[in-house]
């Protein structure tokens, strides 16, 4: 006879089928659309609010602000009385961290690669991921509506791709879908005309992607993968449930990275229904679950059964290669725009984004007032400091610097010290007439040309370059390539120091006294170079409001009223000549700024200043 432990056991191993998919693609390729689109049309699928509300996974302002995932998310649909759990993971190089650990959590993937593009440098990184896991593919070939699709040649360069990275024959013959998120529609072949919903997806994905295999009555084991933070509920973890039943209240074992085992105590058990992470009473091995009650859980640590704990292998955590020196706002504006500008307010907060970024790293510094924050790259930081903007924070930052190495090797007279620094992979598609001064560019910059196809009027360049020799560069770039090129970059390796770099240096052109903005000062100033800001904008002494055309700072007086004659009313007709200013976004000022500069960041304003106020 069987026992009620037994009996629940038995129930729950005839649950539905459980299928654990990621979806991944290059920046812009349309997964978020494509995953709207499999959210709206699944079983019992109903939005939170408005029914027309696009790209319902961007729940992040700034995603939806950028147009690019940052965050990876959890997503679960019906189909057939099964149930299959998306992960949308993040496409931007910074967060492709994400993107191993996924890996680990799912049995199979959507590849989209855009019908025109064809395969990207994200896509190579995620794709190799994916193979190394050895997982299963599905391709998608995505914006099939768009009217310089070329279906057959992405095809062809999508499974050179798989060869080159060394996918084994099972994968190497992948099945393939076309789509148009945007429309919500697939199909086995690349006629619009033929689809009417993403229904052929589904059909896919339960004939390609096997049901999740975890054995139920093994003992626990949770693999945390992401970390989120609820205010009621405090920190959660995320992760796959390799083996047995998870329920709310249960005492487990929490075995950390190193080996440590301690007991603890589950609170909430929840699991993905929808958009939406749902409290449920217990949760069955095979499905992607959100736990809480365990303050003290970092990603790659397992959850066990409290009487034979058995440890699952670590994630490895990738390291940072960026750094900078964040503060508490000091500049004459200080505490006008936002309300947490103490010292202690930026020090719990970046303790709390601790609690879910683990790539992100602080340190303390001699001054209670500063902290050197690091993190995966440049965007990585300026995502936290946007954020913090948000939130009604005041900081001021230093200009990212790239985190060096040290490594001690053995010589045939004994042992050497060698200085390391990340190397990134850098990939570039540019106008054939704008490949030239690109390629010395990043010669200058110490880059190596390792590839250079043409593709018709466009070339396709890929660099392995120093961090620090991108830093800074991404502007000049866009000025170079008259914002038609497109870089991406990945981490690629520590390697050793590759050697002096040219120093290029630019001159600012710095406010003379506090006070507003004239447009006569400006018209004044506006020959020395490019300007930062239009009249009536409240300057201070030592502000930068411009960029000198030549590489020494210059004091402007962009505050000065013109005298009043009889012959002309005052400001008569100066408008039509004043430039238009450029404008300062957060990624720009980081990259424009000396090390003798700051940027300022409030809710409301994004400055530039002399760490030194002082105007010489």
């Amino acid at each position: 006879m069987l026992t009620k432990v037994a009996v629940s056991r038995f129930c729950l191993c005839l649950i539905m089928d459980i299928r654990n998919i990621a979806i991944i693609a290059h920046v812009d390729h349309g997964k978020t659309t494509l995953v709207d689109a499999l959210l709206k049309q699944s079983e019992d699928f109903k939005l939170r609010a408005d029914e027309n509300q696009e790209l319902i996974m961007d729940s992040n302002d700034l995603e939806r602000e950028r147009g690019i995932t940052i965050f990876s998310k959890n997503a679960a649909i019906r189909y057939k009385g099964g149930k299959i759990n998306i992960v949308d993971t993040p496409g931007h190089a910074d967060f492709g961290g994400e993107v191993e650990r996924i890996m680990r959590m799912v049995d199979g993937v959507l590849l989209l690669v855009d019908a025109q593009e064809g395969p990207m440098p994200q896509t190579k990184f995620v794709l190799k991921k994916a193979i190394e896991a050895g997982h299963k593919a599905i391709v998608v070939i995505n914006k099939i509506d768009k009217p310089a699709a070329r279906v057959a040649w992405v095809l062809d360069e999508v499974f050179s791709l798989f060869i080159d990275l060394g996918a084994s024959e099972e994968q190497a013959h992948f099945p393939v879908i076309y789509a148009s998120g945007v429309q919500g529609k697939a199909g086995l072949e690349p006629d619009l005309t033929k689809m009417t919903d993403v229904q052929p997806l589904f059909t896919l994905i339960e004939k390609e992607i096997a049901p999740a295999q975890a054995d139920r009555t093994a003992p626990l084991q949770m693999l945390t993968v992401n970390l989120a933070y609820d205010n009621y509920k405090g920190r959660i973890a995320i992760g796959r449930l390799y083996g047995g039943i998870l329920k709310a209240g249960q005492k487990v074992a929490h075995i950390k990275r190193d080996g440590a085992v301690g007991k603890a105590q589950i609170g909430n058990v929840m699991s993905f229904e929808g958009l939406a992470r749902v409290d449920v009473t217990e949760a069955v091995a095979g499905d992607i679950v959100a736990i809480s009650g365990i303050e003290d859980i970092s990603i790659g640590e397992t959850i066990a059964d409290s009487e034979n704990p058995i440890a699952l292998p670590p994630i490895h955590i990738e390291e940072p290669t960026i750094k900078s020196v964040f503060g508490v706002n000091k500049s004459p504006f200080a505490g006008q725009e936002g309300d947490m500008v103490t010292s202690r307010n930026l020090k719990e907060r970046l303790e709390r984004e601790l609690a879910t970024d683990v790539a992100l790293r602080v340190e303390s510094t001699e001054s209670p007032d500063q902290w050197i924050v690091a993190g995966r790259g440049e965007l990585h930081l300026a995502i936290l400091i946007e954020k913090m903007r948000r939130e009604g924070y005041e900081l001021q930052v230093a200009k990212p610097q790239v985190i060096f190495k040290e490594e001690t090797r053995s010589t045939g007279s004994g042992q050497a010290t060698q200085t390391l620094e990340p190397i990134e992979m850098v990939n570039i598609e540019v106008p054939n007439e704008s490949a030239g001064a690109v390629i010395q560019d990043l010669g200058s910059r110490l880059g190596q040309m390792r590839d250079m196809k043409q593709d018709g009027p466009t070339t396709r360049l890929e660099f392995l370059i120093p961090t620090r020799g991108l830093i800074g560069y991404r502007t000049e770039f866009i000025t170079r390539t008259k914002g038609l090129g497109i870089m991406n970059s990945l981490f690629y390796a520590y390697e050793p120091m590759k050697g002096e770099m040219s120093k290029v240096d630019h001159g600012s052109l710095i406010a003379h006294q506090t006070g507003k903005s004239t447009t006569y000062g400006l018209m004044q100033a506006q020959d020395r170079g490019q300007l930062f800001i239009g009249p009536a904008v409240p300057i201070y002494a030592g502000m930068v409001v411009g960029r000198n055309a030549k590489a020494q700072d210059m004091a402007v007086h962009v505050g000065r009223e013109k005298a009043m004659s009889n012959m002309r009313s005052k400001g008569e007709g100066a408008m039509e000549f004043l430039d238009t200013p450029l404008e300062m976004s957060l990624e720009y000022a980081l990259e424009y700024i000396s090390d003798d500069e700051l940027v300022e960041v409030t809710p409301e304003s994004i400055r530039i200043r002399k760490k030194d106020l002082r105007v010489k």
